[in-house]
Order: C-alpha cells, then structure tokens, then sequence
C-alpha cells in the first residue's frame, strides 16, 4: 500500500523504531502482533554497521506487510516497513526516504538518533518512536526530540531486555508515553497511533539545532553553524581527532565536531575506554619488541667479549618486562566496564 489509506483513523501514522543487541526478537514480536491492514510507515534502524544484512527477509517472516530495505529519495510507503541498510544512515524528509554515509553518530551507521531526529523535525506529531533492547544510549536524543516535536514515544521495559542500557537511557532522559514489556508493545503502539497527536511544536532554537544537526549527515554540513548551538571543549574526537564541541541543549550531555561525528557523553567516555585500553595493549607490544631487542644486544655485547655493556642491557631488558608485565596486570585484572 503506497498511498495513505483515507480510511484509517490513525491521527500518528509514522513509526520510527531502533533497536541493537538484544532488540530483534522484541521486533519479531511486535510485528507478530499488528493487524494485517496497519495503516502507519513503519521505518526501522537496527546497528548492522557495514555487514550484509538480510533482516528485511528476518522480518517479513512475522508480517503480512510489506518489508524492504530503505532506498534513497523514495516516497514514504504507508502500510509497509523499510528498514535502513548496511553502512547508510536513513533520514526521513517530507519528501520521503534519503541515505546518507555520513559520519557515524555514536560510533555507529546506521544510527538510530538521526532516523528519529529527522522523523521529528520532518513529521511532527505524526511520529510514534519506539525504542527497544541496546548497549549505550543511541535514540535517547532522538526520542526526545520527538517529544519536543509533538510526537510520542515508546520505550521497552528495561527489565525486559537482553540489554538494558538503551531503555534506561531514555527512560531517564524521556518522559516516555509508555514503557512496556515486548508483548505489551503493538497495543501501546496502535494505542497512540489512534489518540489525538499534539500539535505541540517545537520552539525555533530546537527546530534550527536539529535542522543543522540533519544536515551533517546530508553533506551539506555548515560548520560555522556549529558554534550556533554548541561550545568548544578540550575533548577530541575519538574518530577524527578534531575538536569537540558540546551541544547546547536540554537532556544528556553530548558532542559534536566539525565533520559531524557525533557522540552523547555515555558513547564518549565508552570510546575512550577502547582508545585507552587500545594505547595500554599498543605499549605493551612496544616493551616486549624492545625488551627482545635488548636481549639481542645483549648477547651481541657478550659475544664480543663486552661483559658489563651485556650486563646493562640485560637489566633494561628485564626492566622492559617488569613493565609490560605491570601494564598486563593491570588491563587484564581490571573488571571489564558495563556499558551504563
């Protein structure tokens, strides 16, 4: 069904859902439960990254529904699902479906903060997000601003999740519209689907950061508009190495730089655990590699008759092993962090 159904009563007729570990069991459950004739476009971002993906075949294995992967400059398809494809972000426009391989946000792309942004500023209170099981905090921004927008939102049960950290996120950050376990779902969805929708909107400074924020992600990123809504910090940015700037806004901290990588503060500090936990295993190989060149000198000097020479280099060696030792001891014994 391409053309919207004039005889669906839906007041909120599109549906933006993102999910990462643990959420597509969730979705197959949703799905398993809308009625065959559901009147809404359903888009939906899940963190693939760069890998083959056959979840639209996934999916259409639970519905009657059309389902698809996203293509770029398509109408929006009422009654079907379209899900982002691998390495691609998926933006909704009014005037439908665009990808963009633009920077990743929260290191990750497809992201889910930039479908629900876009939905927001692009469809107002036509949205229903729906936030499922995930690492981190992707889509909590996104949900807000959908909320800012006059949309609604639904977030799963942390309680029922395989990973709870996405929901918490946004249940701490989002007045949500619902928080339910898998089963309980599709009927909050149809539930606020068929409500009157807000025609709350959003003032024009939020309006104008989501907007510059969009545009990031459609190379057309206007980096003097940067300093509109965010301020300079001392952080870098973990992919590039430019600067970070913090976006000035209500909710959770988070940051952009200048080629559009975006990041909140719970995928930042997680990106610089991996960057420190990367730089102590890079030392680690660098002691070993010059503790067996030390011994390599060593037994050169000794051949050679040159006994104390031998003697220091062997105490260096040994020194280049006490402290890839301590570094090990240190990385291996350490608990490994739980994504918040």
């Amino acid at each position: 069904m391409n053309a919207r159904d004039p005889s669906a009563a839906a007041t909120r007729d599109v549906v933006v859902i993102g999910l990462s570990r643990g959420g597509l069991e969730v979705l197959r459950t949703v799905l398993r439960e809308l009625p065959p004739d559901f009147p809404a476009a359903m888009l939906v971002v899940a963190h693939i990254g760069a890998h083959h993906s056959i979840l639209p075949s996934i999916l259409s294995q639970e519905t009657s529904l059309p389902v698809a992967h996203a293509g770029h400059g398509e109408a929006l398809r009422y009654g079907e699902i379209v899900v982002a494809p691998p390495d691609c972000h998926l933006l909704l426009t009014a005037a439908g479906t665009l990808l963009s391989h633009g920077a990743k946000e929260n290191f990750a792309r497809p992201a889910i903060d930039p479908l629900f942004r876009s939905a927001a500023l692009s469809k107002g209170p036509a949205v229903v997000g729906i936030l499922l099981s995930g690492d981190l905090d992707d889509g909590c921004v996104g949900l807000q601003a959908i909320k800012d927008c006059g949309g609604a939102v639904i977030v799963q049960d942390p309680a029922t999740a395989e990973s709870e950290s996405m929901p918490r996120h946004a249940l701490a950050a989002v007045q949500v519209d619902a928080c339910v376990a898998p089963s309980g779902i599709a009927q909050a969805l149809l539930t606020l689907m068929h409500q009157p929708s807000s025609e709350v909107s959003a003032a024009d400074k939020r309006r104008h950061l989501i907007d510059i924020e969009n545009r990031f992600l459609l190379g057309d990123p206007d980096v003097t508009a940067l300093a509109d809504i965010a301020k300079p910090t001392t952080f870098t940015c973990p992919e590039c190495h430019g600067t970070l700037w913090e976006v000035e806004q209500g909710g959770p901290a988070r940051f952009r730089c200048h080629t559009g990588h975006g990041y909140t503060a719970a995928s930042l500090a997680h990106g610089q655990a991996v960057a420190a936990e990367e730089a102590v295993w890079a030392a680690v190989r660098a002691l070993h590699e010059k503790e067996m060149l030390l011994r390599r000198m060593a037994q050169t000097a000794a051949a050679s008759g040159r006994h104390v020479a031998a003697s220091e280099r062997l105490a260096e060696a040994d020194a280049a092993a006490a402290h890839a030792a301590t570094l090990r001891a240190m990385t291996t014994e350490a608990a490994p962090e739980r994504p918040l």
